[in-house]
């Protein structure tokens, strides 16, 4: 009986090929001239749709034809041709005209790649120590991205704090929106705002506007790098009534990296901001990080590394501030 339900159970999708050969599994999808074939001997296959002659399935599945039909039914091949059984009837059609397919109901993955999307992350870290020496170090970030196919809108925030023996060593808040819009393959053109506080540097507020135009120097699937080059405003009120604050018009330039490697992913990001009244007067923010699933796809760990560097800050504050940090993110939609 435990036989007889496990076969049941199992799909017995085939695919037959120019060369003889019947591969059996579940068709999981048609994308691309390509036939995907999940199956339990060796995973996920993938076959060039020109090199197949035969497709069954034991379910329906969605399939969209080359002149834009789409049906839900049944796959089988009989003679050469190809007919899907739905609930309208039955079309007769050749393995070459189908397009695309994918699961009976589901949304047509060409459809949904031109949708916007609404992506979530979030992530802490928190460590401490007692004993000879106290120490307690939180940091929490969020990040809410909008994306589709020309655009990408992005709004984060973050906050760093750190207390050391009853001091603190870091009191950092941060939020900020970013807009880029693709108007070109390769080109776009951007906004953003970033403002907050860091008591430590005995910055009380500042802010930073910009817009510009955006390069992709590399766009495929497993890297992308885009530089940024633009007019900028920045703002910083210190604390401090002796140290002269910052209100100027200047430059803004930025780097973007992203690269997917085989169980993980690298980010680099880059930022400088110098000022027209002076070009020796800038900011230069920077990121890398790696970031590791854990579990799921959804839970990640990260460990990076970032730099803040002020060229001109405030009375008896260090010019550069780094920050090593290792934490968990959780990203859904």
């Amino acid at each position: 009986m435990l036989i007889a339900l496990s076969s049941a159970m199992l799909s017995a999708d085939t695919i037959e090929t120019k060369d003889g050969s019947r591969l059996v599994g579940t068709v999981t999808k048609i994308d691309g001239g390509n036939v995907t074939l999940m199956t339990s001997y060796a995973g996920a296959i993938t076959i060039k749709q020109s090199d197949v002659v035969s497709i069954t399935t034991d379910s329906a599945v969605a399939v969209r034809l080359a002149s834009g039909a789409r049906i839900d039914g049944k796959v089988s091949t009989v003679g050469g041709a190809v007919k899907i059984a739905g609930a309208d009837g039955v079309i007769s059609t050749s393995v070459d005209k189908v397009a695309a397919s994918w699961a009976a109901g589901g949304k047509d993955p060409a459809i949904a790649a031109l949708e916007r999307g609404w992506a979530y992350e979030a992530a802490v870290d928190v460590s401490g120590k007692s004993g000879n020496k106290s120490q307690l170090a939180t940091a929490f970030a969020f990040r809410a991205t909008l994306a589709g196919v020309q655009d990408t809108l992005q709004f984060y925030t973050g906050y760093d704090r750190q207390v050391s023996d009853g001091e603190k060593s870091a009191d950092q808040f941060k939020v900020g929106v970013d807009y880029a819009n693709n108007f070109a393959s390769q080109k776009s053109w951007y906004v953003r705002n970033e403002g907050g506080f860091d008591r430590i540097k005995d910055i009380e507020l500042y802010d930073v506007a910009a817009a510009g135009l955006g390069y992709d120097l590399i766009k495929d699937a497993k890297q992308a790098l885009t530089g940024r080059a633009g007019l900028s405003f920045r703002y910083a009120g210190y604390n401090n009534p002796r140290t002269e604050d910052v209100k100027a018009a200047g430059l803004d330039f930025g780097l973007n990296h992203r690269l997917q490697l085989e169980n993980s992913i690298l980010i680099n990001r880059l930022s400088l901001v110098p000022t027209f009244e002076d070009f020796g007067v800038y900011v230069v923010t920077h990121e890398s990080l790696l970031e590791l699933p854990i579990a799921s796809t959804q839970w990640k760990l990260r460990v990076g590394v970032a730099n803040d560097y002020n060229s001109q800050p405030g009375r008896g504050v260090d010019k550069l501030d780094t920050t090593y940090f290792t934490r968990l993110a959780l990203s859904w939609k």
